[in-house]
């Protein structure tokens, strides 16, 4: 029990900007276990935006209020994910090879593809955020649409770093030398971490199909989404790197707002 804890507590320790007991160091073979935890990652951060969203939705208006959401995820994960996608946008915006890619991606300005990357995303997940709201009061009037909500958030964060940490199970890291500019990534595996990973990951919209059993469609589009991302990642890098990954969780997390938006307008 008291290594899980130390292995958990690594993964909130680099995933997170909480803060973590002294004792928990930057052990790699920690850091490698800890992928069977990152989808809880998804429970901590949904649950902190849904409480933020709670509060501020009694102050101001819902959209004000879903726009603090997001700041506070942003806090909460220290952009890590954010940081990632527009390094990606970057990296394979403006270069045409691997080392090309690969360089652009470790310098840490961000350029006019991760610019205006970040910036549709978050439009995309504002207003995805806003029409979830807007549907699941109609759609489950009879329930108790706010632990829906919870369970929608922390579904969608869990299940994109679900689809992003699935990636290390299937493909191989593309730096050569293993060199990064930011936090070391998880590069090996067991099946410990995997069924953890995906156990973990799974469990919330599990409890969601309770009230709606159609929901788990939503699993399609996700893992479409993760699937074309890793093709491609594979395709210019020859595997992926630690932004590969945020960009996966990042664009996975809004395909599960729309997909979820877009199968409620037809049951």
């Amino acid at each position: 029990m008291k290594k899980e804890l130390h292995i958990f507590f690594t993964a909130l320790m680099f995933y997170t900007r909480i803060p973590c007991p002294a004792t928990i160091d930057h052990n790699p073979d920690y850091l490698n276990k800890a992928t069977r935890y990152f989808p809880i990652i998804g429970w901590i951060v949904g649950s902190v935006a849904f409480g933020v969203y709670c509060v501020f939705n009694y102050l101001v208006a819902s959209e004000i209020a879903i726009i603090f959401s997001m700041i506070a995820s942003v806090l909460v994960t220290g952009a890590f994910h954010e940081d990632g996608f527009a390094d990606v946008c970057d990296g394979f915006g403006g270069g045409w090879t691997k080392e090309k890619i690969l360089m652009i991606m470790k310098d840490s300005a961000i350029g006019a593809y991760g610019a205006i990357g970040l910036v549709l995303l978050f439009l995309l997940k504002c207003q995805g955020l806003v029409q979830l709201i807007d549907v699941s009061d109609t759609k489950f009037i009879i329930y108790n649409s706010q632990f829906i909500l919870l369970l929608l958030l922390v579904s969608a964060h869990s299940i994109s770093r679900l689809a992003a940490i699935s990636i290390v199970f299937t493909h191989q890291y593309s730096r050569e030398d293993a060199s990064s500019k930011s936090k070391p990534i998880a590069q090996s595996y067991s099946w410990r971490e995997v069924v953890g990973a995906f156990f973990f990951g799974l469990v919330p919209l599990v409890v969601l199909s309770y009230f709606q059993w159609q929901i788990l469609l939503v699993l399609l589009p996700v893992f479409l989404t993760r699937f074309f991302l890793a093709r491609y990642f594979q395709k210019w890098i020859d595997g992926y790197t630690g932004d590969c990954l945020g960009a996966t969780q990042q664009v996975c997390e809004v395909v599960f707002y729309i997909s979820v938006i877009a199968l409620w307008k037809f049951i």
